[in-house]
């Protein structure tokens, strides 16, 4: 019997701790519970279903990382007018970007939410941006795209984002890193140095190179998030550290 109550009660706890921070933290009450449990389970405690598919949050972090995108971009064409489509972009990559979406995820607490195993916790540092899209996409299916429009607009742009301050930050530092290199005739290269795994997954460490010279290099779970701090710390090597 015991057995058999046990996945009835772990549900009941997860619901109490789900609607009310959907309540507190957002404003509205869940419809379909069963799919912010997904949003927020990582496919590191998933179980398989059918053809290597875990029932995880991934398919509402693909579906979330989508609506977030439309969203972000029609507030941000109505809001700057006179901006012309390179501005728009950049901007909107600087609000989507995967360190920005990490902090968000952490002011929203995210994070105490998400459901994985330790290792995942410790070393996926997106775990907690990536489930913050997930539940996007769970309000998105619960709620329609109007409602999630608002609830993006209202209780996280205007009140999570400074855009004007976000607009004079450069976070892009690869792109810099090659603007500069063009400028000077330099070759710019980032090598995949040396790839280490850990319990199936891979960690890539990226050498920056200039003119057959290394730099600084960095690692990280996807290749372009290593990409992007090796020219972090390239860049700062080179023009703020002088």
């Amino acid at each position: 019997m015991w057995f058999k109550t046990r996945p009835l009660r772990s549900f009941i706890r997860k619901e109490k701790r789900i609607t009310p921070y959907l309540k507190n933290i957002f404003g509205f009450y869940p419809g379909n519970i069963f799919l912010y449990k997904q949003a927020f389970k990582h496919k590191s405690i998933a179980k398989e279903i059918k053809g290597g598919i875990k029932n995880c949050n991934e398919r509402l972090e693909y579906l979330g990382d989508a609506v977030l995108d439309a969203i972000v971009a029609d507030f941000l064409f109505k809001k700057y007018p006179f901006k012309d489509e390179g501005f728009l972009t950049e901007t909107r990559s600087k609000i989507v970007s995967r360190t920005q979406l990490n902090k968000l995820a952490q002011k929203l607490g995210v994070d105490k939410m998400v459901e994985s195993d330790k290792y995942s916790k410790l070393t996926k540092r997106s775990l907690s941006g990536d489930a913050l899209e997930s539940l996007i996409g769970a309000i998105y299916l619960d709620k329609g795209y109007s409602f999630t429009r608002k609830i993006i607009i209202k209780r996280i742009l205007k009140t999570h984002i400074n855009i004007e301050e976000l607009v004079e930050t450069e976070t892009n530092y690869k792109s810099r890193l090659i603007e500069w290199a063009q400028k000077e005739k330099k070759e710019v290269k980032f090598l995949t140095t040396d790839i280490i795994v850990k319990n199936n997954n891979k960690l890539y460490e990226i050498t920056v190179v200039i003119n057959e010279k290394p730099y600084e290099k960095a690692q990280h779970f996807s290749i372009k998030g290593a990409e992007q701090l090796a020219s972090e710390k390239t860049w700062k090597e080179l023009f703020e550290e002088e």
